[in-house]
């Protein structure tokens, strides 16, 4: 009886936490909007993750899914505080650090690159040419530091076919040191050069777009992703 009434009452408070957080973010969704393009992204990214943290409410049965809907809402209010430093305002109390922010590493110096004929730019803090705010994730097994971006363009990467893979080229030039770049802390310049060669020796040495390489998953995207 009393180990089932220690367990009760930590799965109520991990939903009373979690629940913090969701109420929070709803209440300053409800309470901001603007015309600039960098607010109404980062307010249609808190959007989504208010949404996506309901549902997990809805199905919650265990503390660490209640974990996951906080961390999902922190998300979130990350992008709140994007929305309202462009907008000038006061970003508020810092937020407790997110999970995929300890693992992918924050943007720590300015950084531009040319893919394709445009530049893309990246910063730790918000500017004229780095509006954009992403807080910091795993996208599409690749790490992307928290900061601001010149372009929203973990969006592209998100998307399918052709697109996605144009965005995972240009994290490659922004952050990969065989761009001359090591300005973060995610930790990924001593074992990328090792990670990519792994890869490649499992693709048979070929880089064509072919293969388990297409969609981004397989063995080029797990494994060179997690090694990297």
């Amino acid at each position: 009886m009393w180990w089932r009434r220690r367990r009760e009452q930590e799965l109520a408070d991990a939903r009373e936490e979690a629940l913090r957080w969701y109420e929070r973010l709803g209440g300053q969704i409800m309470n901001l909007q603007g015309d600039d393009p960098a607010v109404k992204q980062a307010l249609v990214d808190a959007g989504e993750r208010y949404n996506a943290a309901g549902s997990q409410l809805e199905r919650a049965t265990s503390a660490k899914q209640y974990a996951l809907a906080r961390e999902t809402a922190l998300e979130g209010l990350a992008f709140i505080r994007a929305a309202r430093t462009a907008m000038g305002l006061d970003p508020g109390p810092d937020l407790p650090q997110l999970a995929a922010q300890r693992e992918a590493g924050m943007i720590r110096q300015d950084r531009a690159v040319e893919v394709d004929g445009r530049e893309y730019r990246a910063s730790p803090r918000y500017g004229d040419d780095t509006p954009y705010y992403y807080p910091g994730g795993i996208v599409r097994g690749r790490r992307v530091p928290g900061g601001y971006y010149s372009e929203p363009v973990w969006k592209t990467a998100l998307v399918a076919g052709g697109a996605a893979i144009g965005g995972m080229l240009l994290f490659d030039a922004l952050f990969s040191p065989g761009y001359g770049f090591g300005g973060f802390d995610g930790g990924w310049d001593s074992g990328y050069d090792a990670g990519y060669d792994s890869a490649m020796d499992q693709q048979g040495g070929d880089f064509d777009g072919g293969g388990d390489w297409d969609g981004g998953g397989g063995d080029f995207g797990g494994d060179f992703g997690g090694d990297w």
